[in-house]
């Protein structure tokens, strides 16, 4: 064999090696991203099917129902409702009209089933999707009181 013929082995070789590296990378990469949405962009459709992502807002007062270890909740932007189920231990600082963030999926019911939920960790923060949420929620209730 000749040494051009061994280097173009070596090329093609590594340019195949390097090609299923960056493949196995960004495969990872793809299952692991998870998006936020609000309340309102989950009611419009834009959240993904069978895919985990991320509702933020607030916590509806009134609709925290507890059975067991199984938690019920709506999280809201003021201008849309999300349901959400969570079996699990809660955060301390889970509480009615505050600021939570929920990952999970949506069922075939429209119920967000939950696998983890975040509270806001003191009373001067919150999530900044949800904080987000919430200024284009009042955004829009402000111009259709407007209207």
């Amino acid at each position: 064999m000749k040494p051009r013929h061994k280097r173009a082995g070596l090329i093609v070789g590594a340019l195949g090696v390097l090609g299923i590296a960056a493949y196995l990378v960004l495969n990872a990469f793809q299952s692991n991203l998870v998006f936020f949405f609000s309340p309102t962009q989950v009611a419009a459709g834009e959240a993904p099917k069978n895919r985990t992502f991320r509702v933020g807002g607030l916590v509806k007062t009134g609709t925290v129902k507890r059975d067991n270890l199984t938690v019920a909740f709506v999280v809201t932007d003021t201008m849309k409702e999300v349901p959400v189920s969570y079996t699990g231990i809660l955060p301390d600082l889970f509480k009615e009209g505050k600021g939570v963030v929920a990952q999970g999926k949506m069922d075939a019911d429209g119920k967000f089933t939950a696998s983890e939920v975040l509270a806001k960790h003191d009373e001067n923060y919150m999530p900044p999707e949800a904080k987000q949420a919430l200024d284009q929620a009042a955004v829009q209730q402000t111009i259709k009181s407007l209207k």
